[in-house]
């Protein structure tokens, strides 16, 4: 961005992981996570310091799973894979 409007679109970390956000200065919200350990991807929703964790993707192709729930008390409702398979939770997280 301009000079005094920089914003921050990623951070790579020491380990390999690699953040990406959105947003404006100030303002700047993660979407996404991708995992150097297993090169899964993680996808967020939500404002700026309450991102939730809304979809993982496993690196193989084998597995999405999808959550549900604010910051810090996700819960895995829908889990997809590649065979067609489909498994669904109910309940509360933990």
């Amino acid at each position: 961005g301009e000079r005094g409007a920089e914003r921050m679109v990623r951070t790579v970390f020491a380990n390999g992981n690699v953040k990406y956000y959105k947003g404006e200065q100030g303002a700047e919200r993660l979407v996404r996570m991708e995992l150097a350990d297993d090169g899964g991807v993680e996808h967020y929703e939500g404002e700026s310091g309450a991102e939730r964790l809304s979809r993982a993707e496993f690196a193989n192709g084998e597995e999405v799973q999808y959550y549900e729930g604010e910051k810090g008390a996700e819960r895995m409702v829908r889990a997809e894979f590649a065979d067609g398979n489909v498994l669904y939770f109910e309940g509360e997280e933990g």
